[in-house]
């Protein structure tokens, strides 16, 4: 036998044990005896470097270091989850469910809800070329030689898969793995980790791949995106995924009602226990992929799928103090904070308390022992008061009514739960709050500059506004606290990287109050570069599809303020992109302005994303169900009886694809 044979069949053979022992569970060769096949192996490819495969099991252990982790766009955003909490949440959503498709059969797959670090990884032609974390949902950082250290992730692809497609999954460490870590930290006069969950997202980013071959990672996979997978239902994924050699939890059921769904999350909410990883709840997904498609997306979530949490772990403790935080809008944020308990895995010190109505709510006052709760297992909130430890000498809290941090006068408008510091553009943590939200991901991602570098420049009268940033140079950060040269250099570049932002990101950057990520898109959409933005009316705004009188009159005052025009005329001066680009212009009409379409059904020439694109790009509007403002139906094959039964009632036009192409 060659060389290149005896790898190739060592290879072979290793990746069937990888599978037996990781996947299955089902070991069929000792330690000791893949340990001595994986040195002859690594001996091999030592010897023959011209035989090298980026799936080799020889990767596994590791051993390239990587700096600096680059960001990577997702090809298919990665959404969050809708959360529900009881029995009439899932009832609402299935109503929702059925007023967009009509009257079908709706069946659903329910899978348990494992909390780790999201991953996403990408197969081409059977091989993994990629492994990327959640992120923002729009991009992350890309940790494929980490993930390629995890026994479970395949390299290898075995069976019919699809020529291309991405992957979704949670990377978790199981709590076996986790108290054996613990332990030799422990024995090593080392802080014990404080929780599997961040434990496994912290490992995803360790420079050392050595390092995270040396942690007990798994990874559990449940969502296939792409092109042309000849997948049709949520639960085929499952099993064909399966069969590919990705770990995929078998603890999953299919439903045809509501009620199957909740005898699967009341037996889970009892079983949950006996599971070798952590898991917050059940995610439950409408099973057909051609119903998914029809369902669509929100702004942030999957209309076709909802995750309902456990009720979360409660302690009490007690509440020292109440302070106060303003926030980048002038919102003041009452914070309790807390005598330190465990809660959920994490030692939790402080807790919102949202606005005053929720204080005089609950009677909330310092001194108290107060019950507190995880929302969604994230944030930590009170949820009452033990009246019967209550202090003696105990006052009702009165809230505040001047700035805590300028000392300007607090107002609050009817209809505003929130308290708000009116100082604007003299009130120190208004100020680095938006120069905060500035240099973020989702806004300019300015990287080398971080929450505390923003404090640390504002503080030493660098910068006063976003706009001061281009400004500044390495002689002049160079001295600051905990600043290095190369940090120094990192802080430069980033800034002058962000000139290459586009500009529905300039535009969310900017900090314009209830203009986020979406209302940012629609707008540079509709306005295609800042001057016409500029001079837009309170009347022509509302006009813009999903703009309402709020968004329309916060976005007028915007560019009314002087501070406001004259920073944005200097970043204009820096070269920060405040327009759309040519290649985003390329093939954008007005042709279906003021026309709402219905897409339904499966389509031959393009796909269905697609033509939604198209609808858009030529000014029109896509619509989740007919109604009678919906122009037209286009319609595609298979697709529901219950829409166009809808449409006809309504008087409304059905087309076809081949229609529609003709009208853009």
């Amino acid at each position: 036998m060659s060389a290149e044979q005896q790898i190739i069949a060592l290879r072979d053979e290793l990746r069937e044990h990888n599978y037996n022992y990781y996947v299955l569970d089902n070991p069929t060769i000792s330690d000791y005896d893949f340990d001595m096949k994986l040195k002859d192996l690594q001996a091999l490819e030592a010897q023959h470097p011209e035989f090298y495969d980026s799936t080799s099991p020889s990767l596994r252990v590791g051993g390239m270091v990587t700096k600096n982790f680059n960001t990577v766009v997702h090809d298919y955003r990665m959404y969050s989850l809708d959360n529900s909490y009881s029995k009439e949440d899932l009832e609402d959503w299935e109503k929702r469910i059925q007023r967009i498709l009509g009257d079908v059969e709706v069946e659903f797959t329910c899978e348990l809800k494992y909390d780790g670090a999201s991953i996403s990884l990408t197969y081409e032609n059977g091989r993994l070329v990629r492994g990327v974390t959640r992120g923002d949902g729009f991009q992350g950082d890309d940790v494929t030689t980490n993930i390629k250290t995890i026994r479970s992730v395949p390299l290898k692809l075995k069976g019919d898969y699809p020529p291309k497609f991405d992957i979704r999954g949670e990377i978790v460490l199981p709590f076996e793995g986790f108290a054996k870590m613990n332990a030799e930290r422990v024995e090593n006069g080392e802080d014990p980790y404080m929780n599997p969950r961040n434990t496994a997202s912290g490992s995803l980013k360790l420079q050392d791949s050595a390092a995270v071959a040396q942690r007990p990672l798994d990874c559990l996979l449940y969502g296939i995106v792409g092109e042309k997978t000849g997948i049709s239902s949520q639960w085929e994924m499952l099993d064909k995924a399966r069969s590919w050699g990705f770990k995929v939890p078998t603890a999953a059921q299919l439903c045809k009602s509501t009620d199957d769904v909740l005898q699967f999350i009341e037996y889970w909410d009892v079983h949950r226990h006996e599971l070798p990883y952590e898991t917050d709840g059940v995610v439950i997904k409408v099973n057909s992929t051609r119903y998914q498609e029809e369902l669509g997306y929100t702004a942030k979530s999957p209309r076709w799928a909802m995750a309902y949490k456990f009720k979360a772990e409660q302690v009490s403790t007690v509440l020292n103090e109440i302070t106060y935080q303003v926030g980048r809008t002038g919102a003041i944020t009452p914070v309790a904070n807390l005598v330190p308990v465990l809660l959920a895995g994490t030692t939790v010190k402080r807790a919102s308390l949202h606005n005053a109505d929720q204080i005089a709510k609950f009677d909330i006052r310092e001194g108290d022992t107060v019950f507190v709760e995880k929302g969604g297992e994230i944030i930590p909130k009170i949820m009452g008061v033990d009246f019967t430890k209550r202090p003696h000498d105990s006052v009702p809290t009165v809230y505040i009514d001047h700035c805590p941090e300028c000392h300007s006068k607090l107002v609050r408008t009817e209809g505003d739960a929130k308290h708000y510091c009116t100082n604007y553009y003299g009130c120190p943590p208004q100020i680095t709050g938006r120069i905060q939200h500035y240099i973020s991901r989702k806004a300019m991602d300015i990287e080398g500059m971080g929450s505390e570098t923003v404090e640390l420049l504002f503080k030493e009268g660098l910068i006063k506004n976003y706009a001061d940033l281009y400004t500044l140079t390495k002689e002049q950060v160079l001295p600051l606290e905990r600043m290095a040269e190369k940090s120094a250099d990192n802080l430069i570049k980033g800034v002058a990287e962000s000139v290459k932002i586009p500009f529905e990101r300039v535009l969310f950057a900017l900090g314009i109050r209830f203009v986020g990520e979406t209302v940012a898109k629609k707008l540079a959409k509709a306005y295609k570069n800042i001057d016409a933005l500029m001079v837009a009316t309170v009347e022509e705004l509302i006009a813009v599809d999903e703009i309402g009188e709020r968004i329309a009159q916060s976005v007028v005052e915007f560019f009314q303020n002087e501070n406001n025009r004259e920073n944005i005329e200097r970043l204009k001066s820096y070269g920060i992109q405040f327009e759309l680009t040519a290649d985003q212009l390329e093939n954008q009409t007005e042709k279906l302005k003021g026309q709402t379409f219905v897409v339904s059904g499966v389509f031959e020439k393009v796909s269905r994303n697609e033509l939604k694109k198209l609808i858009e790009d030529n000014g029109g509007k896509v619509g989740s169900s007919i109604s009678s403002k919906t122009t037209y139906l286009v319609a595609g094959d298979k697709m529901g009886p219950s829409k166009r039964t809808k449409a006809e009632t309504l008087g409304v036009p059905i087309i076809s694809e081949d229609d529609f192409l003709m009208m853009v």
